[in-house]
């Protein structure tokens, strides 16, 4: 355990420290996860003081309250109530020290994020809304926020990302029973609910009395949303899920989705209920059901049987030459030569070229984008002229079309990620108490 560093700024050593202060948050953010603090390396400064120890980093009060206030814009953009500040600041600091926590493991674990994966991931965000790179920087600063200090809170963000799939994502498997048994549970029942979620949380391996304590507090805060207090305010206020900051709002879940705890009560409840206490490894659980929707219709696609022949360019041959090395084939097989045999014997694409180009029977959103939208636009039996994408220049032709129900395929594969993200939100909750327990930290809102 850390010797706990004092209150005061003031009085630390003048040494570099980790944190610093988060800008704005910009609404087109929200596409991402949960923001995380900014930090950069700051001297001491007089009137500032530590709110809480992490390990051998400390978070401010200015960090804090710049966070405060991006969480409190979120809450009025979605046009909540906000709750008493003193509880809010609580929630917030946690989920700070709990950031700061996996940037500690995710240094320890030498996870590392590259200048151009952070400027991939903004293009994308920039391609999502409309925006160049450029123009979107440009939007950015003019709301006051530099460029810089979003491209490291993006740069946390992913660093989190990589860490909570090492350590745990990687670790969680689905089975083929596990997805039978799902597919029978489901039945027909209505496929979607909307819930919202409080939590009273437990330490790992709680006493007796521990026990009793958190069941007493929760008992407590059910009685007082069941007499009328609003839940979403509650949830603000005293919630110790990873979704408290959104009002305790799950969004909207399929049964698998959900905890297993959680499945059987929840497909009971009737639209407005609120659920006794549930008890997991995590605490104490109040689930409310806000709403229910069956999205369950025959999903039919269309499907495209296509084959591609592709060239990667290398040192021996220039992206020109790679191009114009296609445009020749394409024009051998214009003028009768066998595609499926100039494929096996030129596509670098080596897991096709043995089937003679083939991709199979594809369905939409299954390719990258651009090799998409080339072969959209083509007949059956058309060629393309050569294209680029990520992976080289292709030609591709179209030999067929058709239209398939594809609703138990679907409903499989959801399924399964169903499972998947229930087991990985459970085995991260449990791995986030862990490494907080395992910590030292000290808050120090109170002195």
């Amino acid at each position: 355990m850390n010797t706990p560093l004092p209150s005061s700024l003031s009085v630390l050593p003048a040494r570099p420290r980790r944190g610093a202060r988060p800008a704005l948050l910009l609404t087109v953010l929200l596409l991402l996860a949960a923001l995380l603090p900014t930090t950069s390396r700051a001297t001491a400064v007089e009137i500032d003081y530590i709110v809480a120890v992490v390990n051998e980093d400390v978070i401010t009060w200015s960090e804090l309250e710049s966070r405060l206030g991006q969480v409190r814009q979120q809450i009025t953009q979605r046009g909540g109530q906000l709750p008493d500040m003193d509880r809010l600041r609580r929630q917030v600091l946690e989920r700070m020290i709990q950031e700061q926590l996996q940037l500690q493991m995710a240094k320890i674990a030498g996870i590392r994020v590259d200048d151009e994966t952070v400027t991939r991931v903004l293009e994308n965000i920039a391609g999502e809304n409309g925006m160049t790179l450029s123009q979107f920087r440009a939007m950015v600063e003019r709301d006051g926020t530099p460029f810089a200090t979003l491209r490291e809170n993006v740069r946390k963000e992913i660093t989190i990302a990589r860490l909570r799939k090492r350590r745990v994502e990687e670790r969680i498997t689905v089975t083929d029973s596990e997805v039978k048994n799902q597919l029978a549970k489901m039945g027909a029942r209505p496929t979607e609910y909307h819930l919202a979620h409080i939590l009273i949380a437990t330490p790992e391996a709680p006493s007796p009395d521990a026990l009793a304590r958190t069941r007493a507090r929760a008992l407590e805060v059910l009685e007082r949303v069941r007499g009328g207090a609003d839940f979403a305010q509650t949830a603000l206020a005293v919630s110790d899920g990873q979704d408290a900051l959104a009002g305790g709002d799950m969004g909207w879940r399929k049964l698998g989705q959900l905890p297993t705890a959680f499945t059987d009560i929840v497909a009971k409840m009737q639209p407005g209920e609120i659920s006794d206490l549930i008890q997991t490894t995590n605490g104490w659980h109040i689930v409310k059901l806000l709403e229910v929707r069956n999205n369950r219709q025959p999903k039919i696609v269309q499907q495209t049987l296509a084959r591609h022949i592709l060239i990667r360019p290398n040192a021996l041959l220039s992206d020109d030459a790679a191009r114009q090395k296609l445009a020749q084939l394409r024009e051998r097989i214009l003028a009768g030569e066998d595609f499926a045999l100039l494929a096996r014997t030129f596509s670098d694409d080596k897991a096709s070229a043995v089937d003679g180009g083939s991709l199979g029977w594809t369905m939409p959103g299954s390719l990258v984008a651009a090799f998409q939208k080339q072969m959209d636009t083509l007949r059956p039996g058309e060629i393309s002229e050569p294209f680029k994408t990520r992976f080289g220049w292709h030609i591709v032709q179209v030999m067929s079309r058709r239209q398939k129900d594809i609703s138990a395929e679907l409903a499989r594969r959801e399924a399964r990620e169903q499972i998947r993200k229930r087991k990985t939100e459970e085995a991260i909750t449990n791995w986030l108490r862990r490494l907080r327990d395992e910590a030292y930290v000290e808050v120090r809102l109170d002195q």
